[in-house]
């Protein structure tokens, strides 16, 4: 599975609300903070199991006449061409696909299109999570609880064995 990086105007909005956080107001520190935008942003993907920022993706989907969920979540479009036989998109976002052969399968995933979109608690974990990366540079220390706490009502789960 692949996906298109982090616009650069997303990670711009996370290092203004990152400096603000950390009350800096020089910009000597950009190029970390942005670097630390793209984990912390990486990251919160990968906690909740959504994409944060909507954007195109591609998944490699095996041949199967069943109907198999597309990796990312929520989708807004499904751009594949053949060999897919058949496409939908569900009230919950997830998007579901039958392929006639293996392939890749384009689509664009995304709970918000900009940064300013994105859900104020999601946001704020993200910058609590670059500000604690920012700090603890130089040292091994676990991030923040609050991080997970205002992440997790945006976690997408699944439980095992359960099929469309």
């Amino acid at each position: 599975m692949s996906a298109a990086p982090f616009p650069a105007a997303v990670v711009a909005g996370v290092r203004v609300a990152a400096r603000d956080h950390l009350r800096i107001t020089g910009t000597a520190e950009d190029m970390v903070i942005d670097r630390l935008a793209e984990s912390a942003l990486a990251l919160a993907e990968a906690y909740t199991g959504s994409a944060i920022i909507a954007r195109p993706h591609e998944a490699m989907m095996a041949a199967s006449n069943e109907w198999r969920p597309l990796p990312v979540a929520p989708v807004t479009s499904i751009t594949a061409a053949m060999p897919v036989t058949a496409i939908d998109i569900d009230a919950a976002g997830i998007g579901w696909v039958r392929m006639a052969a293996a392939g890749p399968v384009r689509f664009v995933a995304g709970l918000a299109a900009e940064w300013s979109a994105v859900p104020p608690p999601v946001a704020q974990g993200i910058v609590l999570l670059v500000a604690h990366l920012f700090d603890a540079r130089t040292a091994a220390a676990a991030p923040p609880a609050a991080v997970g706490a205002l992440w997790r009502p945006w976690r997408r789960m699944q439980l095992a064995g359960v099929r469309r």
